[in-house]
């Protein structure tokens, strides 16, 4: 199946007590989908899933799926460096109704190449969705180069890969390729592959969309693009994109521990790009 070519991995707004605020990401999710998104990746990093109790967490997935836009995919992440949690949050992931599963390479741990291979079969048990692999060594420490993905790829269900180490962005045996990182987006385009998991798209999706669909313009279209993504990361993901939301008006700027709220420094990064590509 299809998933789309813009997938946006949604913040998780919170209210002024700290608080999942649930109205805020239902309407965030339907701007999302009104302004390029064909998905919604639900508690990824962006989402600040360490932060989120098991509760928190699979209480978003199942509302993103109730409350979905017509014809936008929901791709729950349920990713953990405990196998027996990736598979329970991956059974409570699919029960909700998801159309795919986002697994992060178990951090901290380090898993050697058997045993990767090992919790990926456990997962995979666990689901009759697509599985999207998710490599960023820069999280968590261990890089799965393309020939061990192109052996994951045999696994059932197992037929996407999140990329997020740029250096080895290329084709991979019997995985569709999304851009883990929004720079790799044209160069995966180009590459003939299915698009990124986004997190710019929060602010420029519909400039993303058109990346896609006119490619005769894509150079240009990505050198406006560029701005967007230099002020988004100014800081550690994802505060800049929620300083953004927040003067957008879209969501409120809070976060959860250890991450703290943009500085003025930072927001005034962020506010001179938005200004910059006509968003403000």
């Amino acid at each position: 199946m299809s998933l789309g070519t813009v997938l946006t991995a949604i913040v998780t707004p919170f209210d002024e007590q700290g608080a999942v605020d649930e109205k805020t990401f239902v309407d965030l999710m339907h701007h999302l989908a009104a302004h390029g998104s064909d998905g919604i990746v639900v508690c990824g990093t962006t989402g600040e899933s360490p932060t989120l109790s098991i509760e928190e967490h699979m209480r978003l997935v199942e509302l993103a799926c109730a409350e979905r836009p017509a014809g936008v995919t929901i791709v729950g992440s349920a990713g953990s460096n405990d196998t027996r949690h990736a598979v329970e949050m991956t059974e409570r992931a699919t029960a909700a109704g998801v159309d795919a599963i986002l697994s992060v390479t178990p951090y901290y741990n380090r898993p050697n190449r058997r045993g990767l291979a090992a919790h990926y079969r456990e997962v995979a048990k666990a689901t009759d969705k697509p599985i999207v692999l998710y490599n960023i060594p820069s999280r968590v420490s261990r890089d799965v180069p393309n020939d061990e993905l192109a052996e994951l790829a045999q696994i059932e269900h197992v037929d996407y890969v999140k990329q997020a180490a740029n250096a080895n962005l290329a084709k991979v045996d019997g995985l569709g390729i999304y851009a883990g990182n929004d720079e790799l987006y044209a160069p995966v385009l180009d590459l003939g592959e299915c698009g990124v998991i986004s997190v710019a798209s929060h602010v420029c999706g519909d400039l993303m969309a058109r990346m896609a669909r006119e490619p005769e313009h894509r150079a240009e279209l990505e050198a406006a693009f560029k701005p967007i993504l230099d002020a988004l990361a100014v800081t550690v993901n994802p505060i800049p994109v929620k300083a953004a939301l927040a003067m957008l008006g879209l969501c409120g700027p809070g976060l959860r521990l250890p991450l703290v709220e943009a500085s003025e420094s930072e927001a005034a990064v962020v506010r001179s790009a938005l200004e910059g590509a006509g968003l403000l």
